[in-house]
C-alpha cells in the first residue's frame, strides 16, 4: 500500500487473470485487464479495503496475487 501511495503502478494476476492499480490526479483505480472494467477510489487505503475482486477486498487476496 505504501508504494501505491507514492505512486507507482502495478499490474497483477490473481486467478489466472490480469489487474492493474493505477492513479492519476483524480483518484486511485483498480482495472480488470480483460474488459477494462475499473473501480475508482480516493485513497490507497480506501482500494485496498474496498477494491472488490470476485467478492474480496484486495486486502484479503493480495498474499495470494502474483506481481
Amino acid at each position: 500500500m505504501k508504494r501505491v501511495n507514492w505512486g507507482e503502478e502495478f499490474q497483477f494476476y490473481y486467478n489466472s487473470e490480469g489487474y492493474w492499480i493505477s492513479m492519476n490526479k483524480e483518484g486511485y483505480y483498480l482495472t480488470r485487464g480483460k474488459d477494462g472494467d475499473y473501480q475508482s477510489f480516493i485513497s490507497a487505503n480506501e482500494l485496498f479495503e474496498k477494491g472488490r475482486i470476485e467478492g474480496k477486498s484486495i486486502q484479503e487476496v493480495w498474499e495470494e496475487v502474483e506481481i
